[in-house]
C-alpha cells in the first residue's frame, strides 16, 4: 500500500471517530472510498485551475471540468 493510500485510510478512521465517536468498519470503508474519489477529482482540478488558456488548453479545461463533475455524480460525492 502506498503512502497516499495509507494517509487516506488514516484520515477516514479519524473522520469516522470524529463523527461517530467509535470505529465502524462500514463507515470507515465508505469514508475511505469517498476520499479516494475526491483525490481523483483533484487531478481534474489541477487541469482546470490554470488561469491562462490557449485554444488547446481551453479544450482540456472544459474536458477536466466535465470529468470532475461526472466522477462526483457517478459516486454521489460532494465536496
Amino acid at each position: 500500500m502506498n503512502e497516499r493510500i495509507k494517509s487516506l485510510l488514516a484520515k477516514a478512521h479519524l473522520d469516522v471517530m470524529e463523527d461517530l465517536g467509535d470505529i465502524d468498519s462500514n463507515h470507515v470503508a465508505e469514508k475511505f472510498a469517498e476520499l479516494i474519489v475526491l483525490e481523483c477529482v483533484k487531478f481534474c482540478e489541477h487541469e482546470s485551475n490554470d488561469d491562462e488558456h490557449d485554444e488547446y488548453d481551453m479544450g482540456m479545461w472544459v474536458k477536466a471540468e466535465s470529468i470532475k463533475t461526472a466522477i462526483k455524480e457517478h459516486f454521489g460525492v460532494e465536496e
